[in-house]
């Protein structure tokens, strides 16, 4: 399986969308040194969010595994070594090889690379960009039959701008006003900032590179469309978590437009 997929619509608005954790494959080198088994390794990366991020014109999908190499952390450390750098889990038979980690990195790079030829392409036709870094989050770490980590603390969507500069903030305001009018089942989304995370290296990555014309939300859904522990999607759910993200393109457009002056 490819890398990842890159896909650049009609560009008919300046919204763009990634799903660099939605990856499960391993290229068969890294399998052979991962201890892990599949069902855990399901269970901290983030999948099906490729469903999100394919709603929009101009997407990034990533096929891959964090577990291989982790799009959303700075370069150096973007392979995981020690327990500590992944939840406390036992990842590896022995150091990784240099030729593997070299491997890893390698596609790192190509991945920033790429990303950056489809942004080129929007800012060319718009101007400028906001981009939808599209994460899952868990909330029953205890166990498939304990309960659910408090809602206070563990919001239905969490708009991470830990990075975002100032000027940017009527986008945030506008992504997190128009998703908080929609439901998900009985309820109205419990939409929220910077609680549980407040974005890493893609969105930071955005704003290094893209900040003058720019912004970059990163947006973690919490895994009440499915069930972390058995990977089984409530499609009704998703669906509704993916016409409420379709649903904030039209005041996000606008409130980067009064900004970035497009």
């Amino acid at each position: 399986m490819a890398f990842a997929t890159f896909t650049l619509g009609a560009i008919e608005v300046p919204i763009v969308a990634t799903a660099v954790h939605n990856g499960h494959e391993l290229r068969p080198e890294v399998e052979e040194l991962m201890l892990l088994d599949a069902d855990t390794r399901l269970r901290e990366e983030d999948p099906f969010t490729d469903f999100f991020a394919a709603a929009f014109e101009a997407f990034a999908v990533v096929h891959r595994s964090r577990f291989e190499v982790d799009l959303n952390r700075v370069r150096d450390r973007a392979l995981y070594s020690e327990p500590d750098d992944a939840w406390g889990l036992d990842l590896w038979r022995g150091d990784l090889p240099a030729q593997v980690r070299s491997e890893s990195l390698r596609l790192y790079d190509q991945f920033y690379a790429d990303l950056t030829r489809l942004l080129e392409e929007v800012v060319a036709a718009h101007g400028g960009f906001v981009l939808y870094d599209l994460h899952s989050y868990n909330h029953r770490r205890g166990g498939a039959d304990f309960a659910t980590a408090p809602e206070a603390e563990n919001p239905a969507v969490n708009v991470g701008t830990g990075s975002v500069p100032g000027g940017w903030n009527k986008v945030s305001g506008a992504f997190i006003e128009e998703m908080s009018r929609h439901r998900q089942g009985d309820n109205i989304l419990d939409v929220r900032e910077n609680v549980k995370f407040r974005g890493q290296r893609l969105a930071g990555w955005v704003h290094e590179h893209y900040g003058k014309v720019a912004c970059a939300l990163a947006i973690e859904l919490k895994k009440t469309w499915m069930d972390e522990w058995t990977g089984t999607v409530d499609s009704t759910a998703q669906q509704e978590l993916r016409d409420a993200l379709l649903a904030t393109v039209g005041p996000v457009t606008e409130a980067w437009r009064s900004i970035a002056g497009q």
